[in-house]
């Protein structure tokens, strides 16, 4: 039984701050800590011609919402641009990426199920995260691949 018992308010003024793998600002709205492990809930902030590199998620599924800027988003072998008021639900065990490339700040409400990888936000802040090398241990702890995972042989089963 989920031990989600709990509304999870995220105030005005008092939400938690984090930061991306590329440096961009998040304000986290919920966490598999407070859902029981449901979901996972936060709101992106991306500067220009700025976006994740390609990853891929082995325990989640993403949705994002566009609420201001223009993305484009790739999954697998499909690119396509999303402009506000697009939503976009990207598989787990799919490699993916998007970025803004409106010429002003985009951003997207982001959701995970189940909940977890919105702690590699916090994580990155709270450990002062600043190499990709850093980011990268974090990110296999929370069940991403990507280049820089592969390259460091950290994509083997990582503790949760």
């Amino acid at each position: 039984m989920s031990s989600f018992r709990n509304a999870v308010v995220s105030l005005p003024g008092k939400e938690r701050l984090a930061r991306t793998p590329f440096g961009a600002r998040i304000i986290i709205h919920a966490t598999a800590a407070e859902t029981g492990g449901a979901f996972g809930m936060w709101e992106t902030f991306t500067p220009p011609g700025h976006g994740p590199a390609p990853h891929t998620h082995t325990r989640e599924t993403e949705v994002f919402r566009v609420i201001r800027g223009l993305y484009r988003f790739q999954c697998g072998d499909e690119a396509f641009d999303a402009p506000v008021g697009t939503v976009v639900v990207l598989p787990p065990h799919v490699p993916h990426s998007w970025r803004n490339i409106g010429d002003e700040p985009g951003q997207m409400f982001g959701t995970v199920t189940p909940g977890g990888c919105e702690q590699m936000f916090i994580d990155i802040e709270a450990c002062s995260a600043d190499t990709p090398e850093k980011i990268a241990v974090i990110e296999a702890r929370l069940g991403i691949i990507n280049d820089i995972t592969l390259a460091l042989g950290l994509t083997g089963p990582q503790p949760r």
